[in-house]
């Protein structure tokens, strides 16, 4: 089912100059409005009047999570305060946190974007969706929560955590879909396991999973534990939350809902922009937002595009699965490797659990010649003979070799003691932050 097929299966020329249009009136505003963007154009010799074709684009600057920092709380907003009905905000872990101010048109397009990807993933109004996404400043528990009421879905707003209260909800309301991250989709196996419920025997059908990265293997191992389809839905809070991409059924991209947002693919290093099917880093402009539109965003996310039309009819250009992050990208011995990719090789080998750790010395983690992966392994190899722990982690050392080019000591390590999130998993630590197991 296509929510809006005028929109969802225009012919590309027919996209492309309603992209035009909104790119133009975009540049405009922000030219107008926000002193930041204004400046950096006329730094770069750019006025709104230049941008006459799509890939003008290229010649307005980009913005990245430092500007907006830089410009917090509202330096990059175009709208006075009393104009803005809602704010989100990233965690600000690492100093000020991102803030996304909405207008009320800014809710609602948002509302509709997010229902259209439950539509995509194959939700109707008649599934009921527990969201186990957080609720307050994270875009994700109101993102999901306001897109599948617009679908006219029943909404169990559970948040995070609590996961066998959450089991009981899946059994008592007969929960059909649930959003939350893929890591916690297995803890949820995990705790279902040691309650002795069987999530196959539930009505769980769907899980709209997202914000980190995981790997084609992992999905495989949610659907076969979970006995549900897992598809992803990405977002940013820079850019609206959740409902920027979505995966239909056929599972072959996440299809950008581009008439609300331009992308580009480029390389990371020099900024130069790749052509369709090469991979690089995912460059975001909002073209139909008021209150905090955003030229250029450097997501940081590494993937591809593909403008083919999809199995199920769509038009709007699929992205690959995020492969991680440029800043999270190790290098060692000069290979460069994703924690996706390792997660990948991991779960391929037969005795392994999907929950690991890559440790690695933070000094030298962009140069570094020694790499970690502690790894769970299952019950049944754990309370097995010595030989068999041996010969795994052989296996699995000879494996991340061949597949990824890169030697690593592997540490097995006894099933549940490796540390749980019920929000975004933590990969890659630092040599320093390592628990006592």
């Amino acid at each position: 089912m296509i929510r809006h097929p005028h929109f969802e299966t225009m012919s590309r020329s027919e996209l492309e100059k309603l992209q035009l249009e909104r790119l133009k009136k975009t540049v405009a505003y922000v030219y107008e409005r926000v002193p930041f963007y204004r400046s950096g154009m006329q730094k770069l010799g750019v006025n709104p009047e230049d941008i006459r074709t799509l890939s003008d684009v290229a010649r307005l600057p980009f913005t990245s999570k430092l500007d907006f920092r830089d410009n917090y709380p509202f330096g990059l907003a175009c709208v006075p305060q009393d104009e803005i009905v809602r704010v989100h905000s990233s965690s600000g872990t690492t100093g000020k946190p991102v803030i996304a101010p909405y207008t009320q048109k800014d809710v609602e397009v948002w509302a509709e974007l997010v229902a259209r990807s439950l539509v995509c993933a194959g939700m109707t109004r008649e599934d009921i969706l527990q969201n186990a996404y957080g609720y307050g400043l994270f875009t994700g528990g109101l993102g999901l929560h306001y897109g599948a009421e617009r679908l006219g879905a029943t909404v169990v707003p559970a948040s995070t955590g609590n996961t066998k209260r959450q089991l009981m909800l899946i059994q008592d309301l007969g929960t059909t879909a649930i959003s939350c991250t893929p890591s916690y989709a297995l803890i949820l196996h995990e705790t279902a396991q040691e309650m002795g419920i069987d999530l196959h025997q539930s009505k769980l059908r769907l899980g709209i999973l997202g914000a980190e990265p995981w790997s084609e293997n992992m999905r495989i191992d949610i659907e076969d534990k979970l006995g549900i389809t897992a598809l992803s839905i990405y977002g940013l809070t820079e850019i609206v939350g959740p409902g920027v991409s979505m995966e239909c059924p056929h599972k072959t991209g996440l299809h950008i809902w581009e008439d609300n947002f331009l992308v580009e693919i480029i390389d990371p290093a020099t900024g130069q922009v790749l052509p369709y099917g090469e991979q690089g880093e995912l460059i975001i402009t909002t073209i139909d937002k008021e209150a905090q539109p955003v030229l250029r965003f450097r997501t940081k996310d590494i993937t591809s595009l593909n403008i083919e039309t999809c199995e199920c009819g769509r038009t709007m250009a699929r992205m690959a699965r995020i492969a991680g992050r440029s800043d999270d990208m190790i290098r060692v011995r000069g290979v460069s490797v994703f924690p996706s990719q390792i997660e990948s090789v991991l779960l391929t080998v037969e005795g392994v659990e999907a929950q690991y750790m890559i440790v690695v010395d933070r000094q030298n983690a962009f140069a570094s010649d020694e790499l970690e992966v502690w790894v769970e392994v299952s019950e049944d190899i754990f309370s097995d003979e010595m030989t068999q722990m041996v010969a795994l982690q052989g296996k699995l050392q000879r494996e991340l070799d061949s597949v990824l080019g890169i030697k690593a000591r592997i540490k097995l390590v006894e099933p549940r003691k490796l540390a749980r999130t019920e929000g975004k998993a933590k990969r890659v630590v630092d040599r320093s932050e390592l628990p006592q197991l």
